[in-house]
């Protein structure tokens, strides 16, 4: 099969679609209109920049995308994103087309108060419509995918996979910066994701062990809400346990995951879709506490690898993480269950053997259809 693959090269998901696919045989072409910087695609996948940048840019390159379709010849477009890129895909015209969305892009961007907002919705109602078919990374997005347009058909689930070899139990390569349990995540820090909640609660469960106790928290990733949540930790008094490590990137995560004896994921949002970051955590054999938006509570069963708690509940997120420090064979059963179940339903073949099914399914659907007119 070849494939016309309309993405952000920026964005590490894609990467990791890119080189798997290419991995298991696909003929792919990456087209996009952000730069990829540091990351190089294997040998043998065409990079295609799009001239045009920024918001614009999902309308002014339609015309270089419809060359580069009649140079190419595809046999699938499979558009990333159905706001931007799925706006592009739309107006190019190609058949068929598979649309995948990410999360945001139907959860937030169709409901913006006022015209702007309504002129966004429809603009991604049209999108969907307008797609041969619909992937989407969860069954959570698949049914918020079905609420925006009531009757479309069909809507595959693709989830990413987990590298199950990099994201793996091992020792600890960096020591920890404090005795003790080290709870941590990895986010960006923004409101969606809920670091301030994760600060909160853990203020809790400071008090409620003493000032003696032997805790920390470790936050990795940055954003705009860095200087805000430092801020909050030195008003809530916990500064002192708390580090912000910033950014790294995606090649040291499983080592910062090996430092911890707990994830926890507060985000608020349900454009919180998938909960690939909870996925990689299991993968290190880490028990996790999640809130219950989105896609998160598919990818943790309650009580087996992991605690799932109601979004924005400070209490309830500080008493399950409470539960699982006073209690370390629980924390073990957890882990263990965790990484059992990525290996089992999260792994990259599982992913790519999803995707490619999808592809199959909507080019033989696309051909029948031919067909059939051809008939008539």
């Amino acid at each position: 099969m070849k494939l016309l693959l309309l993405a952000p090269a920026s964005v590490i998901h894609t990467q990791r679609w890119v080189e798997a696919l290419h991995g298991r045989g696909v003929q792919l072409v990456l087209a996009t209109q952000h730069d990829g910087a540091s990351w190089r695609a294997p040998t043998g996948v065409r990079v295609v920049r799009l001239p045009h940048g920024g918001s614009a840019g999902y309308f002014r390159n339609v015309p270089a995308l419809r060359r580069l379709l009649r140079d190419e010849q595809p046999d699938l477009l499979n558009a990333h994103y159905a706001s931007g890129y799925g706006t592009t895909a739309a107006l190019a015209g190609f058949r068929p087309w598979l649309l995948s969305v990410w999360g945001s892009d139907v959860y937030d961007f169709p409901y913006e108060s006022g015209i702007k907002g309504r002129l966004k919705g429809w603009l991604l109602r049209r999108n969907l419509r307008q797609a041969d078919a619909v992937a989407s990374t969860s069954e959570a997005m698949a049914r918020q995918v079905r609420r925006l347009v009531p009757g479309i058909d069909p809507v595959a689930v693709t989830p990413f996979g987990i590298d199950t070899e990099r994201f793996a139990p091992q020792p600890p390569s960096l020591p920890h910066a404090h005795d003790g349990i080290v709870i941590g995540t990895v986010k960006t820090l923004a409101p969606k994701y809920g670091i301030d909640l994760l600060l909160r609660a853990f203020a809790q469960v400071l008090s409620a062990a003493g000032s003696n106790a032997a805790l920390s928290l470790v936050i990795v990733g940055d954003g705009p809400q860095r200087a805000e949540l430092e801020a909050l930790s030195h008003t809530l008094g916990i500064a002192a346990q708390v580090r912000f490590v910033g950014a790294v990137s995606h090649t040291e995560v499983p080592q910062w995951l090996n430092r911890f004896d707990l994830y926890v994921a507060a985000s608020r949002l349900d454009s919180e879709s998938f909960g690939v970051a909870v996925l990689e955590a299991s993968a290190c054999g880490l028990p996790v506490v999640v809130s219950d938006v989105g896609g998160l509570p598919e990818v943790v069963v309650q009580g087996e690898t992991g605690l799932v708690v109601p979004r924005e509940d400070v209490a309830a997120l500080a008493q399950a993480m409470q539960q699982l420090i006073a209690d370390p064979e629980l924390r073990r059963r957890f882990g263990a269950a965790g990484r059992a179940r990525v290996l089992a339903h999260y792994g990259w073949p599982h992913s790519v053997d999803a995707m490619l099914r999808c592809f199959d399914e909507v080019v033989a659907r696309h051909a029948r259809r031919r067909q059939a007119l051809s008939d008539e």
